[in-house]
């Protein structure tokens, strides 16, 4: 059996090029990045989106690099040939360029991984390029960023208004000139992703944002069903919860009745 050629940064330029679509998926153990890779998956985002669907908080904001980082050396030990990238959680590069470096090879260092995403636009140009410089890649998120809804107030939809728009087209051209290799949008208007897909040089990641991306994202628990609730742009392909639910309820009947074990 021959062995899939790695995804790199240079992989998915390519597809970008080629007006080729990529898949990204966030998985956030080993087992789902092995399901993940097979089913087609090119991307493995370990997203700090665990906090909410594995740690049980009510946002990404309480995650921390420790737990990211025992997360994603679970996706990285999982993989074999997907490219793997690694949220960086809130308050763990906002404070300096010096510390998003630091937490970056932390990252790199202690799970094998491919690239760290950082949220924001203009203003975080500097520390993207920062770690540019110093042979980090860097996957940029501008749109709706979870680590500021407690400034915002909501998951609500960017980019709505024309100061909003003209503000997300100079966050992309900023990230973009400070050597971001990939650029996720998320929950922003279609058509202003389209913009920003057909003008950047780097692949565009959308979830939320329309089919004009180069490459889509979904949450694992929302595309399999499993979340109790799903955002609006983030559709179900199956069940699983309730097929997860049953299977549980029957070996729970077995047991207390007696037919498990036989």
């Amino acid at each position: 059996m021959t062995r899939q050629k790695q995804i790199t940064a240079a992989t998915l330029l390519r597809a970008k090029q080629h007006n080729e679509k990529t898949v990204w998926l966030t998985a956030y153990d080993a087992v789902s990045a092995q399901i993940a890779e097979t089913a087609g998956c090119d991307v493995l985002l370990v997203g700090d989106s665990l906090g909410m669907v594995c740690l049980g908080y009510d946002s990404t904001i309480p995650v921390t690099l420790d737990q990211m980082i025992h997360h994603t050396a679970a996706v990285v030990r999982g993989r074999s040939h997907a490219w793997v990238v690694c949220d960086l959680p809130f308050g763990t590069y906002q404070q300096s360029k010096e510390q998003a470096f630091a937490s970056s090879v932390r990252v790199l260092q202690e799970t094998g991984c491919d690239a760290v995403k950082i949220e924001g636009g203009e203003h975080m140009a500097e520390t993207i390029r920062f770690l540019s410089d110093r042979g980090i890649a860097v996957v940029a998120h501008i749109g709706l960023t979870p680590q500021s809804v407690k400034k915002f107030g909501s998951y609500g939809k960017r980019g709505k208004s024309e100061g909003e728009r003209l503000q997300l087209l100079k966050d992309a051209e900023s990230v973009c000139n400070a050597g971001a290799v990939s650029l996720v949008l998320e929950n922003i208007p279609t058509d202003l992703a389209g913009e920003i897909t057909g003008t950047l040089p780097v692949p565009t990641v959308g979830i939320g944002a329309g089919s004009d991306c180069n490459a889509q994202v979904l949450v694992w628990n929302d595309l399999l069903g499993i979340s109790a609730s799903n955002p609006p742009f983030a559709p179900a392909y199956a069940n699983l919860r309730q097929i997860m639910s049953d299977a549980v309820s029957r070996w729970a009947d077995n047991v207390k009745s007696g037919r498990f074990p036989e």
